[in-house]
């Protein structure tokens, strides 16, 4: 975005403020499009930023869902099913029942455990829909079913006359940073999906990759698997693998960071000792970059409004938290500090609004908005408070409630007092 832009959403919305650049979100699925090829599909896990839901769910081929939350926010959105792939590690029983009620069998579903796919094959066979389902492969993690017990849940399918194996569902962590590890995960998983059609004679017509491709976040901290060659390599892994069948690749972070700003100002500046201190009034509960450690990186800032003339200095930027861990990156350097005027942290379009510590200190919560070229500005939500969240709901009427009785007690005591 211009920088005419970012001020004026400053002017206009305040601050702390998140910016989601829908134009650029388009760009940066399109390019991961093209390296892929149109034989690979792409789906979009909704958890890097929920706000992105609805513009995602016009470009990819499927949403990943993996809360009732999440579904709720689909559901009123009106997402259609056929664009769902309902993921999680923990499903209880009445919620994939709600869900199944819903969506029946338009959707996919993925099974995370022997006690998952029982759920499905107890309500598919009660209502006598046909459900797809997507095995989940675990990478030795608390996610997913390891060989002996992917190869029970497959007989189990097999058993049923309601449910088919849509596929399998693989992903093993994120920020991946290395072509050659992502190239391993391809081989592993190439071996698995032949050993299955071999010696299980277990028909497994697709597979959902999460490569967990690494954002560059800071500055001078390149990323090769989040290039184009990194993108180009990763496909030629993917066609060359000797199981043929339908991939589809799932990213949320590769899709989301780069389309997100988040505005800040700063509030006061002092020095201490030999530190050049900035305090504004967001902070690390609403901001958060993945591998930034006590804010020791150099993330992408701009300074606004207007030129920034001056000498150059260092700067440490802390938020308005009470406590020490409140420090958003050290010894950064920039021109033009002063009280009044804005910083802006790029690539904040995956988790960073998500992961914060967002009922610290009972803060507001930020106002969220959209740019697109043609639509303009869009409200996606206003500056809320979050200090009822964390207060008794009823507003402390119980406290009052046990004074008021104190007090009658005490009124019916002073007729015993000689």
């Amino acid at each position: 975005m211009t920088k005419e832009q970012l001020e004026y959403a400053a002017a206009r919305y305040g601050t702390p403020l998140y910016i989601f650049d829908l134009d650029m979100l388009t760009q940066q699925t399109r390019r991961l499009q093209k390296a892929f090829g149109r034989e690979i599909g792409l789906c979009y896990a909704m958890k890097a930023n929920p706000f992105l839901t609805a513009h995602m769910a016009e470009e990819v081929d499927r949403i990943e869902v993996c809360s009732m939350g999440e579904f709720e926010i689909c559901r009123k959105l009106r997402i259609p099913p056929e664009k769902l792939f309902i993921s999680g590690v923990l499903k209880k029983k009445e919620d994939i029942f709600k869900i199944l009620e819903f969506c029946q069998g338009r959707c996919i579903y993925t099974v995370e455990s022997v006690k998952q796919l029982h759920y499905f094959v107890e309500w598919s066979d009660a209502h006598m829909v046909k459900l797809r389902l997507y095995l989940r492969l675990t990478s030795g993690n608390q996610f997913g079913m390891d060989t002996d017990m992917l190869h029970s849940a497959i007989n189990v399918v097999n058993m049923s006359p309601y449910l088919e194996i849509g596929g399998i569902h693989y992903f093993s962590g994120t920020q991946k940073r290395s072509l050659k590890q992502l190239e391993k995960e391809i081989a592993m998983l190439d071996e698995f999906l032949l050993r299955a059609g071999n010696e299980w004679k277990a028909d497994i017509p697709a597979l959902e990759y999460g490569p967990g491709i690494a954002v560059p976040y800071f500055r001078g901290k390149d990323v090769q698997t989040y290039k184009d060659e990194g993108l180009n390599g990763l496909k030629t892994a993917i066609d060359s693998m000797r199981w043929k069948g339908h991939v589809t690749i799932e990213l949320g972070r590769a899709v989301a960071a780069e389309c997100g700003y988040y505005l800040t100002q700063i509030r006061d500046i002092k020095k201490n000792g030999d530190t050049e201190y900035c305090i504004v009034d967001g902070g690390n509960h609403q901001l958060n970059y993945d591998g930034q450690i006590k804010g020791m990186y150099e993330p992408y800032i701009q300074v606004i409004p207007g030129e920034q003339r001056g000498r150059e200095k260092s700067w440490t930027i802390c938020g308005a938290l009470c406590t020490v861990n409140d420090v958003l990156c050290r010894d950064v350097k920039l021109t033009g500090v002063q009280s009044g005027k804005m910083l802006v942290f790029e690539r904040t379009g995956a988790y960073s609004a998500m992961e914060g510590m967002s009922l610290f200190l009972s803060h507001p919560l930020p106002s969220v908005v959209t740019y697109q070229e043609g639509a303009g500005w869009r409200m996606l939500r206003k500056q809320r408070d979050t200090y009822s969240w964390n207060m008794p709901e009823d507003g402390g009427a119980e406290k009052e409630l046990v004074n008021e009785g104190i007090t009658e007690i005490a009124g019916g005591l002073s007729g015993w007092i000689l």
